[in-house]
């Protein structure tokens, strides 16, 4: 009998950390959800970690900027009690991520994070202040003359704060150079072309895309090495 009761108290403890561990993931959310909680949670801190340019081209009602890779970041965040319910966001979920986690280790309890960030917010059409207009950047016209070439055509959607961006751009370019006979690189700053990378559905960073006589032949989003895009180039 105490073997039993032994067994079923550990059984109750390891159900108890799932369900901890449940909690946890669930406070990464999607728009739609995100959207939801903020508008059931009282006195809640919405926190946007991006720069202040980003901030300024558009960000969700109510939210405070404090740039996660800015020099004060804790000094402006201690500002706030650490029990205050926190929803933060970036443009596609890294920064925001790290941000939770070091919200976490500072002592802050309850936090939410926007699971694709901006780029999720907007390809949901939900509400933002200073909304992005169609005249900002890039029109789909003006890219769509772009992939009008008799070589490949390889797009590539950055930003200057995204870390696997800055690994894939010197290859990119080199591939551009050593197969400049076949293949035409074009670099474009999502920051600077929301309407357009809402447009095409770019919701994560990096992108590539492929096209031949403008039909997309090939697309990839995150991380690939430089092999792994010569793969598919003929």
């Amino acid at each position: 009998m105490n073997n039993l009761a032994l067994i079923f108290l550990l059984a109750l403890g390891l159900g108890g950390c799932t369900g901890r561990q449940t909690q946890q993931e669930s406070s990464r959310l999607s728009a739609t959800d995100f959207s939801e909680k903020i508008s059931e949670t009282e006195n809640a801190l919405i926190l946007d970690v991006r720069t202040p340019e980003e901030f300024e081209k558009g960000h969700l009602e109510n939210a405070v900027n404090i740039d996660w890779k800015g020099s004060d970041f804790d000094r402006n965040v201690s500002k706030f009690e650490p029990s205050t319910p926190v929803f933060v966001y970036c443009l596609s979920g890294g920064r925001s991520k790290a941000a939770a986690d070091h919200l976490k280790e500072i002592g802050f309890e309850n936090i939410t994070e926007l699971a694709g960030g901006m780029m999720e917010w907007r390809a949901n059409n939900l509400p933002e202040t200073a909304p992005v207009t169609t005249e900002n950047g890039m029109s789909f016209a003006q890219y769509q003359t772009l992939l009008n070439s008799d070589k490949l055509v390889l797009v590539d959607f950055y930003a200057d704060w995204c870390e696997p961006c800055k690994k894939m751009e010197p290859y990119l370019k080199k591939i551009a150079n050593e197969m400049a006979d076949k293949v035409t690189l074009v670099r474009i700053d999502a920051d600077e072309n929301q309407q357009l990378c809402k447009t095409l559905d770019v919701s994560a960073l990096p992108v590539l895309k492929l096209y031949e006589n403008q039909e997309i032949t090939w697309e990839h989003e995150g991380y690939i090495d430089e092999q792994g895009v010569r793969n598919h180039i003929p």
